[in-house]
């Protein structure tokens, strides 16, 4: 078979798109998302210039690339996660939605919508893009913070109502008890099939897993943990719910095991790859012309997007016993709409509930709010967070005196489970420390417990330098995520070439990556818990302190050298 030399031509200038739009984007200190997406626009249809022949089969490939994402996500994602969230979610998520279609259907009274337009358009709404809510945290390290998972949790009880509103958008007008009837079976036919699906599956994939990963061949690893993926989203979609839930499953399945760490490392290049094309097919539908031509049904989407959901989410979360400080940040988060969106409006428009206006209004409405969000969540939760520490400040002990500069001291990244737990020993010992961490509601109780605490992104230069990482000691990495981890130990590197930096991490191909960027020593806790486990154990029978200690570091070099080159 003779290969197509326009797909290939196609397929070469959408990712030389993405990397333009990629590269302009880091340079303009923006979220890539936002090049991927300006970098689709700039090679669509409706603009001059080179274009692609045949959007449908890239269309395909960025399906691909939310299934990934959202496999990846349900990887770093615990159901323990989950459960902390669970009234929020499923309480406060259907809650938030029905609000957002009054809001709609009392905008669209208000300046003569018909009342089925206005019910699409609050259901387009509601649905927050949970690909973009993801990569936003996944990148800011915030994904496992309080207001991370409770965003989290949100967007994927949305993603399930999308199964719903789908289904109940063919009926907008006709809906009688025999429809209503229908509806709920459908549903439960669909739930009474993914719940055995999914006890299969968190019985057999650990299993199959563990054979895969004796055989030490990573190209059947990464292509076992593509069809466990890729499956079970088929699955998913073909039972009728949505096929990044499917996706999301898995994930959380083999999270459980302890490959986990190993899967994801594996698989984040080729995620990266596919959600890039993605945003770029976002790109390519938009019709930039749909500005100019539906102003004012652009604008008034785009206010209900943005300053109707954050009222309602703030709102919800409040409800729901969370701070206000975590309430407005899920608000801030929430305030943009993507791929689920178009499936609903797709749905609505094939019905012939709206017209073409209101179609290409969301595509555009999509982009703008990705925009606006990115911006928002980079710059209003920092002024809004540091507003409440420092009014706080009044009512807490007393920290390090202003303006007077750190020396000698231990600065710590990251005050989660394991940095505060370094923070107590420091205290023991009475050694001077800084934390940064990007939960306001962890530094919130460090400043009250008279903590020397900086809120923002360790991996921000002007950060490190006010936290002394230029005249100190010692500096940790005690950061969830490997992404900001990285980032961090390399702009330390840049401010002190010789200081030494302690990190921690999960992976080997995680620890390769912390060692290549400057970090001193990696401590993995697996091989911790190990080497304390065989301490321990050979301690019980008597063998010789020396002869242990000297078992214990063949271990360790054993392992250093078993990491990937």
């Amino acid at each position: 078979m003779q290969p197509d030399p326009v797909f290939f031509q196609d397929l070469a200038i959408v990712f030389l798109a993405a990397v333009l739009g990629g590269v302009l984007a880091r340079l303009a200190g923006q979220p890539l998302i936002l090049g991927y997406v300006l970098g689709g626009i700039a090679i669509g249809p409706f603009t001059p210039g080179p274009t692609i022949s045949e959007s449908h089969t890239f269309e395909l490939f960025a399906e691909i690339g939310v299934i990934l994402l959202m496999f990846s996500i349900g990887l770093e994602f615990s159901v323990k996660d989950l459960m902390r969230v669970k009234w929020v979610a499923l309480a406060g998520g259907p809650l938030g939605i029905l609000m957002a279609i009054g809001l709609a259907v009392v905008t669209g009274n208000l300046i003569g919508w018909p009342m089925t337009q206005s019910i699409v358009i609050g259901a387009v709404i509601s649905i927050a893009s949970t690909m973009v809510l993801a990569r936003m945290l996944y990148d800011r390290g915030e994904l496992r913070s309080k207001h991370g998972r409770v965003m989290i949790g949100i967007a994927l009880v949305e993603d399930v109502a999308v199964v719903a509103m789908t289904v109940l958008m063919p009926a907008l007008g006709e809906l009688d008890s025999g429809r209503l009837l229908v509806i709920g079976q459908a549903l439960a036919k669909a739930l009474l099939i993914l719940v055995p699906v999914g006890y299969l599956g968190a019985k057999v994939i650990p299993p199959i897993m563990t054979h895969v990963a004796r055989t030490q061949n990573h190209e059947l690893f990464l292509l076992v943990t593509l069809a466990i993926s890729l499956g079970t989203a088929a699955v998913t979609q073909l039972i009728g719910l949505s096929f990044a839930l499917g996706a999301f499953l898995a994930g959380l399945i083999i999270s459980a095991s302890e490959y986990g760490h190993e899967t994801l490392a594996r698989l984040l290049s080729l995620r990266d790859a596919f959600v890039a094309l993605f945003f770029v097919t976002i790109g390519i539908l938009i019709d930039p012309r749909v500005i100019i031509d539906n102003l004012s049904l652009l604008a008034t989407m785009i206010g209900l997007i943005v300053a109707g959901m954050f009222m309602i989410w703030t709102t919800v979360v409040r409800l729901f016993g969370y701070s206000w400080t975590t309430a407005f940040l899920v608000g801030i988060g929430l305030t943009q709409i993507g791929e689920f969106s178009f499936v609903l409006v797709q749905v609505a428009k094939a019905e012939g509930h709206i017209g073409s206006e209101v179609y290409n209004a969301t595509l555009a409405a999509s982009v703008i709010t990705i925009v606006m969000n990115a911006a928002l969540v980079r710059y209003v939760p920092d002024w809004f967070v540091r507003r409440r520490l420092d009014h706080d400040k009044h009512d807490m002990a007393p920290g390090h005196p202003e303006g007077e500069p750190f020396r000698q001291h231990v600065v710590l990244c990251g005050y989660g489970r394991v940095g505060s737990s370094l923070g107590r020993a420091l205290e023991a010992f009475s050694l001077p420390y800084v934390v940064i961490d990007r939960d306001p509601d962890i530094i919130r109780r460090a400043q009250s417990r008279g903590t020397v605490c900086l809120y923002g992104d360790a991996s921000h230069r002007e950060l490190l330098m006010k936290a002394g990482a230029a005249d100190a000691s010692l500096i940790i990495v005690a950061l969830p995520e490997i992404e900001p981890a990285v980032l961090t130990v390399r702009r330390i590197r840049d401010i002190n070439p010789k200081i030494p930096i302690l990190a921690r991490t999960h992976g080997s191909a995680e620890a390769e990556r912390l060692g290549a960027v400057g970090a001193t020593e990696i401590i993995r806790p697996e091989v911790e818990a190990s080497a304390t486990l065989i301490r321990h154990t050979l301690n019980w029978f008597g063998v010789p302190k020396d002869r242990i200690l000297d078992y214990v570091e063949q271990y360790r070099q054993s392992m250093e050298r078993k990491r990937p080159s």
